[in-house]
């Protein structure tokens, strides 16, 4: 299994728009070949930083059914207006990639 996630610091003031961009995309994760399971988190505001921190937190089948998402167009479609949600986050997203070492 493999597990990807990206890290968001949005806006302080800017998470119900943050998170409708979430629940009216057309991702298509659930067509993709390899694709298990997605979530979006939440995590605690960071008042003083001026942020609430989100992590998108997908399951695959193994990194390369991943990889294959990353290079295909459904991936390049549901990442097309990508840039135009900028103004919502004070940084870039960050990538986490994980390989399961252990599980039950």
């Amino acid at each position: 299994m493999f597990f990807a996630m990206n890290r968001f610091k949005v806006r302080t003031g800017a998470e119900q728009e943050f998170e409708a961009v979430w629940k009216n995309r057309d991702s298509r994760l659930n067509e993709t070949p390899g694709f298990r399971e997605f979530r979006l988190l939440r995590g605690a505001a960071n008042e003083k930083e001026g942020y609430t921190l989100y992590v998108s937190h997908s399951i695959w089948e193994n990194e390369d059914a991943f990889l294959a998402w990353t290079r295909s167009q459904n991936f390049r479609d549901s990442h097309r207006q990508a840039g135009d949600k900028k103004p919502l986050y004070l940084e870039p997203p960050v990538f986490e990639g994980f390989k399961v070492v252990e599980g039950a």
